[in-house]
């Protein structure tokens, strides 16, 4: 242990020239996927690095639409009609003595800058100030990224022979959605344990939410307001429908409980309809996000409950009973649960242990990552940690912590050790 803390210390300037370099490099997904993505040349610096460092296997994985599209048939999973140009992920395999196997994922792509008046630096020139490095993706998520992929250096530095394999997945389109995660799963990428290095202000996160993202759509009949009677203002439905809603998710705050996480909610986010004051709106349309707890419930039961409520209500309502809302989900995730009493679970805090002192703080979080495609899609144990915290993800002046990032990098090397003497 102290040996591994000396060889950090060595080389904490070179490991922090590393991430300097690799957020230099515009890496930003474009309209959410949708229009692209920039990935490309920080996915070749990623491959030289890996190469130098001496990976035993390195893979290129073009993102296609046939593989999102079977992931979302069968999981419910995927993001359609993206483009996939010049965008792939990378894998590379560090070969171990034979030992349990470990994977650690992370994401190339960004969210764009934001207004860069409000940047005290320019995104994709990285500042240290303060111990922080200020830049685009250095908290979301080129911190976590690298430091796996420098947690291997820091034992080939320390002259540790791995264990077992050790895998690196650099995936795009997370932002879009988590479709680069979703097609190396598809594609039967796998270890004993994976460890998604989001950022999670230094706690270990075992739990997260699932989300169903719900259009509503309803017809109205417009007319001039001065003989609002002749008309049926299809906002006034959409205010019954959304109030039926209240109760359903009032139902569920009653009924579902969870010991890390929220309780289920029901968010009315988007509302449009009508033309203007003087006439009874003849559309209206909202947009709702779900977000469920995992386990106890599912992507169908919040499909067939949220359906239920708008069809009982339109059941009973003279208009809607003949002009039925149109209904269609356009996004969804998993919800992701690992047990806390899990081997891998108690190998990470073996790993945390003997790099802080103490052990972890295990917490579930409201936001979904990729953390549900590694554990529901790839069926493997999963957890996620990494430098960073969620206030700086997708924020002007984003910025990471020098010492949470070393600290990262000497917690994944402790674990990538630890990994070897526990039975999973």
């Amino acid at each position: 242990m102290k040996k591994l803390k000396n060889v950090l210390n060595e080389h904490k300037e070179e490991y922090i020239k590393y991430l300097s370099e690799l957020v230099s490099i515009d890496t930003q997904d474009l309209g959410h996927g949708i229009d692209g993505g920039r990935e490309e040349k920080g996915q070749e610096y990623l491959i030289k690095l890996l190469e130098k460092m001496g990976a035993d296997k390195i893979e290129k994985d073009a993102l296609e639409e046939e593989t999102i599209k079977k992931c979302l048939q069968l999981y419910n999973e995927g993001n359609l009609g993206h483009n996939y140009d010049h965008r792939y992920n990378v894998y590379a395999t560090f070969a171990g003595k034979g030992g349990k196997s470990i994977m650690f994922n992370g994401h190339m792509d960004t969210m764009p800058p934001g207004d860069l008046s409000k940047w005290i630096t320019k995104p994709h020139c990285p500042d240290i100030r303060d111990n922080r490095m200020y830049g685009l993706g250095t908290a979301d998520m080129k911190g976590g990224l690298m430091a796996s992929v420098l947690a291997i250096k820091l034992l080939k530095d320390a002259g540790i022979e791995l264990p077992g394999d050790v895998i690196i997945t650099s995936v795009c389109d997370e932002e879009g959605g988590g479709n680069g995660s979703m097609l190396a799963a598809m594609n039967g990428k796998k270890a004993d344990g994976v460890v998604v290095c989001e950022g999670t202000s230094d706690e270990l996160i075992v739990a997260h939410m699932g989300f169903v993202f719900f259009d509503v759509k309803i017809e109205g009949k417009a007319n001039h307001s001065g003989a609002k009677w002749l008309g049926v203002s299809a906002i006034e439905k959409a205010i019954k429908l959304i109030r039926g809603l209240e109760e359903l998710e009032h139902g569920w705050l009653m009924e579902y409980k969870h010991p890390l996480l929220p309780a289920p909610s029901l968010n009315v986010g988007v509302i449009e309809g009508g033309t203007a004051g003087s006439t009874v709106a003849g559309e209206c349309e909202f947009k709702v996000c779900v977000h469920y707890l995992p386990e106890i419930m599912s992507y169908e039961k919040v499909v067939s409950e949220f359906t239920d409520t708008i069809e009982g209500i339109a059941n009973g309502d003279k208009w809607l009973k003949d002009h039925k809302p149109e209904i269609s989900v356009y996004q969804a995730g998993g919800a992701f649960e690992m047990e806390r009493t899990h081997p891998f679970v108690e190998a990470f805090a073996e790993g945390y242990k003997q790099a802080k002192g103490r052990t972890p703080n295990i917490v579930g979080s409201p936001s979904g990552c990729d953390s549900r495609i590694w554990k529901n899609v790839a069926k493997c144990p999963t957890i996620q940690f990494g430098p960073g915290n969620l206030e700086q993800c997708h924020s002007v002046n984003e910025y990471l912590d020098m010492d949470a990032y070393l600290e990262s990098i000497l917690i994944y090397a402790e674990l990538i050790l630890a990994l070897s003497l526990i039975h999973i």
